[in-house]
């Protein structure tokens, strides 16, 4: 009887205890607090920091079973490339490559962005023509120029051979469905893995309330980036990520870009005229790191990239001194991931 009583005790503490914390977040993160700086503020405001960000819950052993997907290069038709070959974690998700050698060593047709915060955005690929990460993750397999697998049902043939995939997908999915090695489960257990790749910045912990994680330049940089109208397509957890917008409203964006073909975008997929030109605007998390930029890799500069893009979204000209802040502030973006998570057993 004592025991149970000194459970219940316990679990009263612990509630509490929650309770409390709950108190604590919503009263730095949700008043109006007169202590926080006013930058900090506007930026909470406008940004969100990862650690209250809600993922879809998996277990340990789906995760575990996407992150050897994710590295295995069997999934590709002659075993030339695995999802990390152009989405390299230990590389920021990326391989810093303008467009990816696919199974065949042919190039594809756009920048491979990062795997990074992927699941955070309203809709995947440049196109937005995947819903979310699961979604995404099937449709590589199948390019013929990316992993080359020529059907759904090649790679589930092929997956079943494996006794330890046979195990390992009856032990995630044996109690939802009879048959648990499919395609759809495959990109399932991908997502699953993506899900857990959202590294903490020290914009996150400034974003948290900690305002010494960021510099005096960083936060002149923050201010020019919210001030000079960044913001509208990149806001939010991923500082991106949520909208297809064009790319050149003010400026045809292949005349400061160089690009060597001009891409369409959206058009390809729609045919509708008010399509031409539509990407998706990327995440600017890591963006440091995630070089070389746009939908086709042709910049190679993060300040050419900002200048860019102030030309052919803002219609700006800005000077070079602003730049440079904003490009100090884009560096506290950046974040690697934990090495726990991707380290393959």
């Amino acid at each position: 009887m004592k025991r149970l009583i000194l459970l219940f005790s316990l679990l009263g503490l612990i509630s509490s205890c929650q309770k409390e914390t709950q108190t604590i977040y919503n009263q730095v993160f949700e008043s109006d607090d007169p202590l926080r700086p006013e930058l900090m503020k506007k930026a909470q405001e406008t940004f969100q920091s990862v650690t209250p960000r809600e993922y879809r819950p998996n277990p340990y052993e789906k995760v575990e079973l996407g992150k050897m997907l994710y590295f295995d290069t069997r999934l590709s038709k002659n075993g030339n490339i695995s999802c990390n070959s152009c989405h390299n974690l230990d590389t920021y998700g990326v391989d810093n490559l303008a467009t990816s050698p696919g199974d065949t060593y042919e190039l594809g047709g756009r920048n491979s962005p990062t795997t990074l915060y992927a699941y955070m955005h309203k809709q995947q690929f440049w196109d937005g023509r995947a819903k979310d990460v699961e979604e995404q993750a099937g449709m590589p397999i199948l390019n013929p120029v990316e992993h080359n697998i020529p059907s759904e049902e090649f790679l589930v043939e092929r997956l079943k051979t494996i006794p330890e995939y046979v195990e390992k997908f009856a032990q995630v999915y044996g109690e939802q469905t009879h048959e648990t090695l499919t395609f759809d489960h495959i990109g399932d257990a991908i997502g699953a893995f993506e899900r857990r790749l959202n590294p903490r910045s020290r914009f996150d912990d400034y974003l948290d309330g900690d305002d010494s994680k960021l510099s005096a330049l960083e936060k002149e940089g923050l201010t020019i980036f919210m001030e000079e109208g960044c913001t509208t397509c990149h806001s939010g957890v991923a500082l991106g990520g949520g909208m297809i917008q064009k790319f050149g409203i003010y400026e045809d964006y292949w005349t400061l870009t160089g690009s060597e073909k001009i891409d369409n975008g959206l058009y390809d997929i729609t045919k509708r005229e008010s399509d031409r030109y539509f990407f998706k605007s990327p995440s600017l998390r890591n963006i440091e790191k995630t070089y070389p930029y746009f939908h086709d890799g042709s910049v190679d500069s993060l300040g050419n990239a900002v200048q860019i893009m102030a030309q052919t979204q803002l219609g700006k000209k800005l000077d070079d001194a602003k730049v440079d802040k904003i490009v100090a502030f884009l560096k506290s973006l950046t974040a690697a991931p934990d090495p726990k998570v991707i380290a393959i057993k």
